[in-house]
């Protein structure tokens, strides 16, 4: 380690941003990295501790603790402070094939977990990463890595989000003939259309990594619906390849199935986003927004998480009327409790880029917390006009499951002519597991072991959130990459990759 008190010496300092009241005028990327000179003072903050519980990526309370790829960081924190970039990105591209996106949209549970962050704000892990490649890409290091050989072996990937990517790329590297297939009309998955660009840029960061892979010999096919298209059936794709790779996600929304809910203005969070995005981008973010938006709207977001920051950011950037964003649980404290050690993965409050534009706009939070939704109100025209909400309480039922009470006296009606829904996903879409004839767990989820990603068919693997349930783009890469392992295993009798 280069700077073994640089912990002591370096306080951290994150990446600046644009201000919230100038980044809501567009859909651009916001986050502005740090000069030379500040990341590699932040790389000196790594502390050598012995045992980096940030590259762990082990489950703790329920929650990720540590890289599920594995990173190298505390090898490409020191290569960054002693400004040896290139090899600091060859150190990162060992275990993470997407930098430039977890860099962008991970929520960092290395931080979360890494040993500085016991005593000290922790090491700005997730700014070094992205600085890396944005770097690496910048001084043209990234280029495109053509297979020595191939093996005359054919492997389908349905789903193009990072589980799929992943995969793809490391069975192309092992040098095997590798299709993509994707439902939509752009690959990524919700990578393209499920983030929003403020927060991941499409063309500059997506398209430019799929651009890549396909120099690299993957062919990718879009508007291709395995499981409704008639022509690429799970019949075909079996007797066309040598193996199949399940990469589908976990598409299916919870819904909210209360009184009114057919109003005209009730929408999944996912609709309305990958609404947005499509329209930004066949339109070259032209200032105009889709048939789908907030403007001039009351808009409540119902569920926190990612995707309910995304709908408050977009809300925003329509130009509605006002939002607020419902939450059935408490606000977390300020510190971590009692109950919530380090390793864990840190619950407490913070305000997210949203929430942080709302706030701007509005002058709070828009977050209302333990809030429950009893009913839509619509008008005489079917359009929602409204939310009867009412405050909770959580308590114990008989069998000593909590569960929510209402608050007497703190029934209520909101504006509201569009709701969002982000409260999770309830699993994958059940089309390609009922054409595969796929074994299933209790969860709707493809039946396949974490290591193996075996399914009942031979020869066709699953991996990523539709394999273990909605999850982070993380672990979304850790099973793209051990799919692949398993794959080429079955593929060659034996197995190189990592």
């Amino acid at each position: 380690m280069g700077k073994p008190t640089g912990f002591m010496e370096v306080d951290r300092v994150t990446d600046s941003e644009t201000p919230p009241l100038e980044r809501i005028r567009n859909w651009f990327e916001f986050k502005i990295h740090s000069d030379e000179k500040t990341q590699r003072a932040q790389g000196s903050r790594c502390m050598d501790c012995g045992t980096p519980f940030c590259h762990t990526g082990h489950i703790v309370s329920g929650m990720a603790s540590g890289c599920p790829v594995h990173n190298l960081i505390p090898e490409w924190n020191d290569l960054v402070f002693r400004g040896r970039w290139k090899e600091a990105l060859q150190r990162l591209h060992k275990t993470n094939n997407f930098p430039e996106f977890t860099g962008r949209v991970c929520p960092a549970p290395c931080e979360g977990s890494c040993v500085l962050g016991v005593i000290e704000p922790p090491v700005t892990i997730k700014n070094n990463e992205c600085a890396i490649i944005d770097r690496g890409w910048e001084e043209g290091w990234v280029v495109p890595k053509i297979p020595a050989r191939r093996t005359g072996k054919k492997v389908a990937v349905i789903g193009s989000g990072p589980a799929g990517l992943a995969c793809a790329d490391q069975l192309n590297q092992a040098g095997h003939e590798v299709t993509v297939f994707e439902r939509e009309d752009r690959i990524g998955g919700l990578l393209m259309y499920g983030i929003p660009n403020m927060k991941l840029d499409k063309e500059r960061v997506v398209q430019r990594r799929v651009n890549l892979m396909a120099q690299e010999g993957i062919t990718f096919k879009t508007g291709v619906f395995v499981g409704r298209d008639g022509e690429w059936t799970a019949t075909r794709l079996r007797n066309d390849f040598d193996a199949v790779v399940l990469c589908c996600g976990a598409t299916a929304g919870r819904d909210l199935s209360i009184e009114n809910r057919d109003a005209s203005g009730v929408h999944m969070a996912m609709e309305f986003l990958t609404a947005n995005t499509r329209h930004q981008l066949d339109h070259q973010f032209d200032g105009t927004n889709p048939a789908l938006n907030a403007t001039g709207k009351d808009v409540v977001v119902i569920g926190g998480g990612d995707t309910g920051t995304d709908c408050v950011g977009t809300s925003l950037r329509h130009g509605c009327n006002s939002v607020i964003q419902l939450e059935i649980m408490p606000q977390p404290p300020e510190k971590r409790a009692a109950n919530n050690p380090w390793p864990e993965w840190p619950k407490v409050y913070k305000l997210d880029y949203g929430q942080e534009e709302a706030a701007a706009v509005q002058g709070r939070d828009p977050r209302h917390y333990l809030v429950q939704t009893k009913r839509f109100l619509k008008d005489s025209a079917g359009n929602l006009a409204g939310l009867e909400i009412v405050n909770i309480e959580w308590a114990k039922d008989d069998q000593g499951r909590f569960i929510p009470q209402d608050v007497e006296g703190t029934l209520r009606v909101i504006p509201c002519q569009i709701a969002l829904l982000a409260m999770g996903f309830t699993g994958p879409e059940n089309e390609v597991i009922q054409q595969f004839a796929l074994d299933t767990d209790v969860r709707s989820n493809i039946k396949a072991d974490h290591g193996t990603f075996t399914t009942n068919v031979p020869g066709v693997f699953a991996a990523g959130d539709v394999r273990r349930g909605q999850s982070l783009v993380v672990w979304a890469i850790n099973e793209g990459r051990g799919a692949a392992r398993e794959c080429d295993r079955f593929l060659m009798g034996e197995t190189n990759l990592p």
